[in-house]
């Protein structure tokens, strides 16, 4: 009885479009949840909108050119966080108190991120190559790059969301897990904090909302309330042919 009266006591966990697995236990994954939301959205849309958008359109290549490079700079420094701040206390919890599978898994998370670094710097060469020569063959390629990069940070969030996560919800004691916490969030400057509120919120359903703001505070929320219309209105202009036919 006093063990389900703890479980009871979980904090209830997102479950977005997209996620592989809810990892239940005592630390509340709602900022990872939304961030990797994020990820899987955007690349969804760029999958969707470089076969579909115009060669000759060269204000909107440029738009997604731009829109790319800030997406690929959110998740490099996603993954740098993790690496230097979040994996090696979880690294350190395993050591004492995980096993060697354990051990492994932690490992491949740092090893994944070193694999998926060339592929984004590959895409974010051939934005640059259709934006300065727009033809169908650099559109074609971007295509081709796009889709890889897909494919390997979607097979990356769906081992992190259902190895790793729950693996962290057995090791980490509330004070470790709060202390990654902390850790990671100083890796993000206030001066990001506009578009990364923007960016972390767009089309995210009204649940996950709801517990980012509860989650990460009144100022988030104001910060929100003063962006999100402007951030919708760039969010349309780029992907603009991102649902044509």
């Amino acid at each position: 009885m006093h063990h389900d009266s703890t479980v009871l006591q979980h904090p209830h966990q997102l479950d977005l479009p997209g996620q592989s697995h809810v990892a239940e236990g005592p630390h509340d994954q709602t900022g990872m949840y939304v961030m990797h939301h994020a990820l899987r959205r955007d690349l969804d849309a760029f999958r969707r909108a470089v076969p579909r958008t115009p060669t000759g359109d060269s204000s909107t290549w440029q738009a997604l050119h731009t829109r790319w490079v800030r997406f690929a700079a959110v998740l490099h420094h996603h993954h740098t966080a993790e690496d230097e701040a979040y994996w090696p206390l979880l690294a350190a919890a395993v050591a004492e108190r995980g096993s060697d599978e354990d051990r492994a898994e932690v490992a491949a998370m740092a090893d994944e991120h070193a694999g998926i670094d060339p592929e984004l710097e590959a895409c974010g060469a051939a934005f640059a190559a259709l934006r300065d020569h727009p033809c169908d063959a650099h559109r074609n390629a971007l295509d081709v790059r796009v889709a890889g990069l897909q494919e390997l940070l979607l097979e990356h969030l769906a081992h992190e969301e259902g190895v790793v996560l729950p693996m962290l919800q057995r090791v980490w004691t509330v004070e470790e897990f709060a202390a990654a916490e902390k850790g990671v969030q100083e890796y993000y400057p206030l001066k990001e904090a506009p578009f990364l509120v923007g960016w972390a919120l767009y089309g995210l359903p009204e649940e996950g909302r709801r517990r980012m703001v509860a989650l990460a505070g009144p100022v988030y929320s104001v910060i929100h309330a003063l962006v999100r219309g402007r951030f919708a209105r760039g969010e349309r202009r780029t992907f603009r042919y991102a649902d044509a036919p």
